[in-house]
């Protein structure tokens, strides 16, 4: 599997123009689109973890291999072709001929080597070192090539690169701070300007010459964080796409506009305090999820817009494994366990947060671990406070959203976002300690040395050990609708986690 992913051969986005008429296309165009989400942080792609700023860069940068939004698969970016693999650590990059900064300089392998090395270095402050620190050295080769070697045969390699973006080293270095607010990449798109509340603006890259072109003038990203805001500005033809459709408008909305759900990565989980009695006792963990009944929950809360978890992936992803613990809803289960464990009937208080969605499953989850003796008090408030709590070891069990997934698509990396040497693990969960978090980290180890069958074994060990411990674990994976005008716009398509993507897409003439 590995070797054919790094065969060197060139790979294209989804529609690789097969799909497109140019000739249906007005390359004058301004896209017009809804984004749910307030812009909040740099768009530096050292730091950028905002759902606005991860969605722009996919328009703005590109890594030497990028995931495509919509169908995850790497693809050849500002490399020429995937990595050409020399041994079993090292890999050779040739970077696109030609490429350019929207600066009007040319893309070196110097800015290469800087971009990969200030993610690497841990003292920068950047989000993202964890994910590339299989990566030993990055060197130029020469002018337009470069050498990636990894401290061991690692199987994710493709999947991973993207993770970096290369930016311009003058540019970062001069100020950094005013290359976060309006960043310079060498994608299809630019940034002309974002202003919080209200916009983000783009405009095209003449100067792009990769396999992406941008096939619209430019884009308006309307920062519409009101669900009836978004709902009308679709319904009255004032943008051409929308992230987010509220649930309650997906049947109305469908009237005038192609309404589709994407079922994602993105989950709400059950976190526990493992470090708190009875919380260290996993059948209390255990008897909290038999308690939820989820079907209800998931009907009346989400207007069916879920899937119960069955494992830690979702059913759809392509690394599926139902897990060795599913948690079907069983009250009498759960109050065996917590008979065993000695509690009988226990007072808690449940934090979590104010995002929609969450606060109209939340009493329907109170309802049901009432139902079991776990008496709930629901403390309900913004996810920055909720987290302050957390982390000051202040809770006792967390139900939040979460969605690593913008990030990268591969098991390891959706598992170590949460339980990786960070601080989900060692200062939330309190869960680093335990000989379970040190066989699931081990696992996680041998499973990135391995390929194919025995890699997918592997994960699949892990995901049983992750449902069984319960200390921080999917209720469901939820389905993301969006909405666009498919008589205006052309090679649009939903993508399966938070944001909007135009690249490959063009408004009709």
């Amino acid at each position: 599997m590995l070797l054919a992913a790094c065969s060197g051969q060139p790979a294209a986005g989804p529609t690789d123009g097969a799909d497109i008429d140019a000739g249906a296309i007005d390359s004058d165009a301004i896209i017009e689109a809804g984004i749910s989400y307030t812009l909040g942080g740099s768009f530096d792609p050292l730091v950028a973890s905002g759902a606005v700023t991860v969605a722009a860069n996919w328009h703005i940068f590109e890594g030497l291999v990028d995931l495509d939004p919509v169908t995850r698969e790497p693809y050849a970016a500002l490399a020429s072709e995937l990595p050409a693999q020399i041994d079993d650590v090292t890999y050779e990059i040739d970077i696109r001929e030609g490429a350019t900064f929207h600066n009007g300089k040319p893309v070196t392998t110097d800015d290469v080597v800087f971009s990969f090395e200030r993610v690497l270095n841990p003292d920068t402050g950047g989000f993202f070192t964890s994910f590339i620190d299989f990566i030993d050295t990055v060197e130029a080769v020469d002018e337009d090539t470069v050498r990636i070697t990894t401290d061991y045969p690692f199987s994710l390699v493709n999947e991973r690169l993207g993770v970096v973006k290369i930016v311009p080293q003058a540019e970062v270095e001069a100020d950094a701070e005013a290359f976060g607010t309006l960043p310079i990449g060498s994608g299809p798109y630019r940034l002309i300007s974002a202003v919080p509340d209200d916009s983000l603006v783009f405009e095209r890259f003449d100067e792009y010459n990769g396999a992406r072109p941008a096939l619209a003038a430019g884009m308006n990203w309307n920062l519409l964080s009101d669900p009836a805001a978004r709902v009308t500005a679709m319904s009255s033809g004032s943008i051409v796409a929308m992230e987010d459709v509220p649930y309650i408008d997906v049947d109305s909305l469908a009237a005038s506009a192609e309404v589709e759900s994407i079922q994602s990565f993105g989950l709400l989980f059950m976190m526990f305090n493992t470090q708190l009695a009875p919380f260290d006792d996993p059948r209390v963990r255990q008897a909290l999820h038999y308690a939820l009944d989820m079907e209800t929950i998931i009907n009346t809360g989400m207007l069916g817009n879920a899937t119960a978890a069955s494992s830690f992936l979702p059913e759809t992803h392509p690394d599926y494994q139902e897990a060795s613990t599913v948690y079907e809803y069983d009250p009498e289960r759960a109050r065996e366990l917590l008979d065993e464990a000695g509690v009988g009937e226990i007072d808690i208080t449940l934090l979590t947060t104010d995002t929609g969605w969450v606060r109209e499953v939340a009493p329907l989850i109170k309802e049901s671990l009432d139902a079991v003796g776990v008496n709930t008090t629901l403390d309900i408030a913004q996810s920055s406070a909720q987290y302050a709590k957390v982390d000051a070891g202040d809770f006792q069990v967390m139900v939040a959203p979460g969605d690593p997934s913008v990030f990268g698509n591969d098991p390891d990396l959706l598992m170590r976002w949460w339980y990786g040497d960070n601080i989900w693990s060692n200062t939330r969960t309190q869960w680093a300690g335990s000989d379970e978090y040190a066989t699931l980290s081990a696992t996680l180890d041998e499973a990135v040395r391995l390929t194919g069958d025995e890699q997918k074994a592997a994960w699949g060990e892990a995901f049983d050990i992750l449902a069984e411990q319960a200390v921080l674990y999917p209720l469901f994976h939820r389905q993301l609708p969006a909405a666009w005008d498919a008589e205006r716009l052309v090679g649009f398509a939903p993508v399966p986690t938070t944001g909007l993507s135009f690249l490959d897409v063009g408004v009709t003439d």
